[in-house]
């Protein structure tokens, strides 16, 4: 399936590679406030962030919804969206204590603690929910992250669902709050960078005729 959006192509990814999917996260996130809280040292993120993101990854593809676009010059994966419908109730990721302890290493404790403060904050209403919006840094800034999000939110608008994310850095809470999330008060990570919840509300769906 596509949807072209602002010369953006967006798929519902098939066939699907979680390698690829993880690729993006890793080269999009594993160098941002978040990352450099959970883990300071750079070769120790360098060594720990595609296990970890691959965790989400997998789980995205086995629960979720994941969109994608592609670079047209390369044809590699060049912006990805991970989506669970909290809809209905969704079993964690497969031996997640285990592959988390794995994959974090020395950070472990921090990332236990980041997934203890997210959850304390998550809604427990039905939506969907926007874990990851990732595009590589030398794409970004070309429209590819509004694409696909508007990929998802015209699904939400039709089924009258809201949405929820948390946005880890100044700039992207900007471009959640131009597609309509609103900011709550920010967590923050002890000793670190506040980290921002948003909710887009739900439509009002107009009475059938």
């Amino acid at each position: 399936m596509t949807h072209a959006i602002q010369d953006v192509v967006v798929r519902d990814i098939e066939p699907v590679d979680t390698g690829d999917i993880t690729e993006v996260l890793v080269a999009a996130m594993s160098d941002g406030p978040v990352a450099h809280w959970m883990s300071p040292d750079a070769a120790d993120r360098r060594a720990d962030s595609p296990a970890y993101f691959a965790i989400f990854a997998e789980h995205a593809v086995r629960f979720g919804e994941v969109y994608v676009t592609h670079d047209p010059l390369d044809g590699r994966l060049s912006g990805v969206a991970l989506w669970f419908p909290l809809t209905r109730a969704i079993p964690p990721p497969v031996d997640y204590d285990r592959r988390l302890k794995e994959a974090a290493g020395p950070a472990f404790d921090r990332a236990c603690r980041l997934d203890a403060l997210l959850d304390e904050e998550h809604p427990i209403v039905p939506h969907h929910y926007l874990a990851f919006l990732a595009v590589r840094p030398e794409r970004q800034n070309l429209g590819i992250g509004s694409s696909l999000l508007a990929r998802h939110h015209h699904r939400l608008d039709r089924a009258g669902l809201p949405a929820y994310l948390e946005a880890n850095h100044p700039r992207n809470r900007e471009l959640y709050l131009r597609h309509g999330y609103e900011s709550r008060p920010p967590i923050m990570l002890p000793d670190g960078p506040p980290v921002w919840p948003m909710w887009r509300p739900a439509p009002e769906l107009l009475p059938a005729v």
